[in-house]
């Protein structure tokens, strides 16, 4: 026995427990406004209090949290905190660089622990409807700030010929929509074209018709459907998803259908996990170990929980290519999608 092994290995395991309890902290001041309250200059725990409209008392401990963390700085001479503007960026604002919203995702796969721990021993999941409404807020916060920033000038732009038709005006489908943030941008940026996004999340449909009707957007609608389901007349020229394949019962059967669907030499367009298939391939990629979590904890749960397939998050690059040949497509080319490290860009093409 290797008792200096043992030692680090349990200052490593402690560093995951406080990392998860610091991360429920991170919530509490990303839903509260601390954080955007602290950006604007250093404060004493009163003052900061008094900015974001909360109990002191609360307020200070938990910025003996963020302090001691290295969070946020703390000058003892004046019992002020400041929270650096390097740190700023990664806890505040609508930019896609606002890491803050990824703790909503920690507090609500931590609540259906019990549950995964029956699937464990009994089979089955958790299934999808038990983690909404709060699932259809959670995404849109990690992914409004992606699209915004990513999806007309990054991903987009990758998959050759496509916005040219967009231009022009074809019809393009997205599965999986959620909230339909996605499409609302799609929609606004070619207003020739019209769009239909569906999804199993009601309440997700109604808060995309929501912002569609806010825009004063007409060429975009919103469909309640299992996307396995798809309409297949009239045919689509483009279907996008976004991270939504490897969460489906029968993902497998969705790629045919989408395939069925579109016409021929139609894009399907895919954001998805950037990971290997093979475990060993993945033993260096430093976000793994997450990847890996978030599967056990949701992705792979709310499929076995329809006795489906349960792919999981980290499916892969190599299979997604596979099940793409399987289902008819053409050749696959992959891209990365800038300042997000964790989602690969997929583009395939049902033969003409």
């Amino acid at each position: 026995m290797d008792k200096q092994r043992v030692e680090e290995f349990a200052g490593r395991l402690f560093g995951f427990y406080t990392g998860a309890l610091l991360s429920d902290l991170i919530a509490i001041g990303h839903r509260t406004g601390l954080f955007e309250a602290a950006a604007q200059g250093p404060a004493t725990s009163a003052e900061l209090a008094t900015r974001a409209g909360l109990q002191e008392r609360y307020v200070r401990e938990w910025l003996g949290a963020m302090a001691t963390s290295g969070v946020l700085d703390y000058a003892a001479a004046t019992a002020a905190f400041t929270l650096p503007a390097e740190h700023a960026v990664c806890l505040t604002g609508p930019a896609s660089a606002n890491l803050a919203p990824f703790s909503e995702a920690t507090t609500l796969l931590g609540q259906h622990v019990d549950g995964v721990e029956r699937a464990f021993r009994e089979g089955g999941g958790v299934p999808y409807e038990e983690f909404r409404p709060r699932f259809t807020a959670v995404m849109d916060g990690l992914s409004r700030g992606v699209f915004d920033e990513q999806l007309l000038t990054a991903i987009l732009p990758v998959t050759g010929e496509l916005p040219r038709r967009l231009e022009q005006g074809v019809r393009a489908a997205e599965i999986g929509c959620g909230t339909g943030h996605a499409l609302t941008l799609l929609a606004r940026a070619f207003p020739a074209s019209e769009f239909t996004g569906f999804d199993l999340a009601a309440d997700a449909i109604e808060q995309g018709r929501a912002e569609a009707a806010d825009q004063g957007l007409t060429n975009v609608s919103f469909e309640v459907l299992d996307v396995a389901e798809l309409p297949a007349d009239p045919v689509f020229t483009a279907v996008f998803a976004f991270d939504t394949i490897h969460d489906q019962a029968t993902p497998a059967a969705v790629l045919r259908r989408v395939h069925e669907v579109l016409e021929p030499g139609g894009w399907f367009v895919m954001m998805d996990t950037k990971a290997a298939t093979d475990l060993e391939a993945n033993l260096q990629n430093p976000f793994a170990p997450l990847l890996y979590s978030i599967s056990t904890l949701h992705c792979m749960t709310v499929s076995l929980a329809r006795r489906g397939a349960g792919l999981g998050t980290v499916w892969g690059e190599q299979l997604a290519k596979t099940m793409f040949a399987d289902a008819g497509f053409g050749a696959v080319d992959v891209h990365d999608v800038p300042d997000d490290p964790l989602d690969a860009v997929y583009v395939t093409r049902k033969p003409a």
